[in-house]
């Protein structure tokens, strides 16, 4: 019997471009092969556990400590929302929508009219270079920093000396009331940044405004059936807090990891989900591959640990939720495959080869857990137990 899972998701960790990458403009896209060859980079136990036994991989070992597999995205998509919401159990075949021209004149207008401010930038843009070419107007006007990206999401700057932050939520909250239909944006962020031009930085209260999930997720069928449902990171925000028992806010990875090492020290039934999103918003969007070598290697070092304090009931499962290739002139998400590493001292190493849709990842969970659902997906608990 299987008493925890801890869900582990490694926000960006691609592992080659899907078959389908070209419909994204993302063909050879491969996020785990730009920081491996990182000098940084050391991944013994996530190797230990069948990473490079994968399918397409290569460099594996003799005997995996888990079970492995290559999971391809079923979903439209390739942001944080939907690959999450796939980890979850929904596949959306319809993309969110999209604003490479920037969002329309009634969106912006009907928004400032609510706000009261002025907007300035309204085009996608990279995070740190929209402060940077805007900040210095936006703090001597107060108009709001309005950009997005590749991604369904309506950000809004504001440096928090002029913009409080329970202010800067506030706005998020009337674009998440607008922003509804066929403008249902997965997500609005609040991007808060302090300090003085040119050296402006974002801080750790970012928060995201998501839109709900169309339908139940694994979360809310675990929840309604009573068994314990805890999120670190930002899991509470992308599902809005739905089927959400006890939900964390993070930092860092590294404080993420520490609050998943504080529940593992715990007695629960149930689930701890995991968000770890340094790997994608430090290092993946700002092309850092370095960066991100050192991220994983810092991963990797905790995992050790975590894996030898697991219990006998214990299950560990590692995912992503899309790639983010810090190698290629693009800074935005790329459509990858990602990784499945299921490990615990009742799980058989087996390799699970390639399989379709993130959402096994709930049946699988929520058959474990006996719990009646109409996920999407295949589940893999007669396979690996």
């Amino acid at each position: 019997m299987i008493n925890r899972i801890f869900l582990i998701v490694l926000d960006s960790f691609g592992i080659g471009h899907a078959k389908d990458a070209q419909l994204f403009s993302d063909e050879g896209s491969n996020t785990l092969e730009a920081v491996r060859k990182s000098e940084y980079f050391k991944a013994d136990n996530l190797k230990k556990l069948g990473l490079f036994n994968i399918d397409k991989n290569g460099g594996g070992i003799p005997a995996p400590v888990g079970a492995y597999a290559r999971l391809c995205e079923l979903s439209m998509g390739k942001d944080t929302t939907i690959g999450h919401w796939e980890i979850a159990g929904i596949v959306s075949k319809d993309p969110l929508p999209t604003y490479p021209y920037g969002f329309p004149k009634e969106i912006l207008e009907e928004f400032s009219k609510q706000c009261g401010k002025n907007i300035l930038c309204n085009k996608p843009y990279s995070g740190t270079q929209v402060i940077l070419d805007y900040g210095k107007e936006h703090i001597q006007s107060g108009s709001l920093i309005v950009y997005t990206s590749a991604d369904s999401v309506f950000q809004i700057a504001a440096h928090e000396d002029i913009v409080p932050i329970e202010e800067l939520y506030e706005h998020c909250r009337i674009a998440r009331k607008i922003l509804k239909g066929k403008h249902g944006v997965g997500r609005v962020i609040a991007r808060p940044f302090t300090g003085e031009y040119p050296n402006f930085t974002r801080t750790s209260n970012r928060h995201d405004f998501s839109l709900e999930p169309p339908r139940k997720t694994m979360l809310d069928f675990l929840y309604e059936k009573g068994i314990a449902t805890y999120s670190v990171g930002k899991i509470n925000d992308i599902f809005a807090g739905k089927g959400i028992s006890e939900a964390n806010h993070t930092t860092s990875n590294k404080n993420g990891m520490e609050l998943t090492g504080t529940y593992q020290s715990k007695d629960f039934h149930g689930l701890c989900f995991v968000n770890l999103v340094d790997f994608d918003s430090l290092w993946g969007h700002r092309n850092d591959t370095h960066g991100y070598a050192k991220g994983i290697s810092e991963f990797d070092l905790w995992l050790g640990e975590f894996m030898e304090k697991m219990k006998d009931e214990d299950m560990l499962i590692i995912t992503a939720d899309h790639g983010c290739d810090p190698s290629t002139e693009s800074t935005d998400h790329s459509r990858e495959d990602v990784p499945l590493l299921i490990y615990g001292k009742r799980v058989k190493p087996i390799n699970l080869g390639t399989k379709n849709g993130f959402c096994n990842i709930a049946k699988t969970v929520c058959d474990i857990f006996e719990c009646e659902n109409n996920l999407e997906g295949e589940s893999l608990k007669d396979i690996i137990l």
